[in-house]
């Protein structure tokens, strides 16, 4: 499989200093390495773009006389400004790991019904999520910030939401054809109720439902809690079902009846969602199997929380097509206009 990188990091040697900044971050994103890393490149990034004697700090090796600028990124500075890929380019480049399958699934890909941004707990502004999608071949994002219950992750209100509305209505005038399709992660409560007010979920064009609490909870409640957010009308994506996580981080898959609640999903058109993050990759196999035999639909999402992140799409599309899931049953590879009609 290609190795996909935004377009405006065009994969080759960069005369431009600022590009390769940020393109290491976008490589040390995709990777999930810590945040102070990726932010001492993009950190570079922002104060180089008010560097007008750039030639003579790099003749003279005082790049490190301004603040935000350290040796690392002076040295990705002077090489890519001398017309060289950097070294530590180079280095992420070609640490960043590319499955073996789902190539032609990933390449049918049309947008991402699951992304945050610094809105709630995403690391980058809507615009540079949004860009960097378009980037990457989308024709469209959702942006799918926290509801207010998860005050860890800066749910947002009504009040905030609606203000975010008027933020992306003004941002698709100018990105335009590109779209971003408004949207919330909304927690799902005890009750299998949903964490905003109904009528604004309404006006929404993705309504991602999670569960994020009481993940534990008994398998006959949390069915019932997970059959009752299916069915609810405003639904369109069933986020991380089992809320497991693998890796460092690991956490056991909450337990439910898995028919029941896929059936719920098949019939009232709701997407089961193959979650992308590495650290979820959430269904497992066996439950991605089973709602495929029932007749879901899937979304292939990559909950990204920073730009780099919103490449992780091909890890899901590669557990799709190891499932027989196909393109045709992927809600994502849809034109926006069929997500929000």
């Amino acid at each position: 499989m290609a190795r996909r990188t935004p377009s405006g990091y065009q994969g080759r040697v960069s005369e431009d200093a600022i590009a390769a900044l940020r393109e290491i971050a976008f490589w040390l994103e995709r990777q999930n390495a810590p945040t102070y890393r990726v932010r001492a490149f993009r950190r570079a990034a922002a104060v180089l773009d008010d560097v007008d004697d750039l030639d003579r700090r790099v003749e003279r090796g005082t790049l490190t006389d301004l603040e935000g600028i350290g040796r690392t990124t002076a040295t990705v500075i002077a090489q890519a400004h001398g017309g060289r890929t950097p070294d530590y380019l180079a280095k992420v480049r070609d640490a960043a790991e590319v499955p073996e399958h789902g190539a032609e699934l990933r390449a049918a890909l049309r947008g991402d019904c699951h992304t945050h941004s610094d809105w709630s707990d995403g690391g980058s502004p809507i615009a540079e999520m949004a860009t960097t999608a378009r980037a990457l071949g989308h024709e469209w994002v959702a942006l799918t910030d926290h509801s207010p219950r998860l005050t860890v992750a800066r749910g947002l209100s009504a009040e905030r939401l609606r203000e975010q509305l008027d933020v992306v209505a003004r941002l698709n005038r100018s990105l335009a054809p590109f779209r971003v399709l408004t949207g919330i992660e909304v927690d799902i409560l005890g009750d299998g109720s949903l964490d905003q007010d109904e009528d604004l979920l309404a006006e929404l064009d993705v309504v991602v439902a999670s569960v994020h609490s009481d993940l534990r909870m008994a398998s006959a409640p949390m069915t019932r809690r997970l059959v009752t957010a299916a069915s609810n009308p405003h639904v369109d994506v069933l986020g991380h079902c089992t809320g497991r996580l693998i890796g460092d981080r690991k956490r056991p898959q909450s337990t439910f009846d898995a028919r029941e609640v896929f059936t719920a999903c098949r019939d009232h058109d709701v997407a089961v969602e193959i979650n992308s993050r590495p650290d979820r990759l959430d269904p497992p196999r066996e439950l991605m199997r089973l709602a495929r035999d029932l007749g879901c639909e899937f979304s292939i999402d990559s909950d990204a929380h920073a730009p780099g992140q919103l490449d992780w799409l091909a890890y899901g599309c590669a557990r799709a097509e190891e499932c027989g899931i196909g393109p045709d049953r992927v809600r994502n590879t849809r034109q926006a206009a069929d997500i929000t009609g």
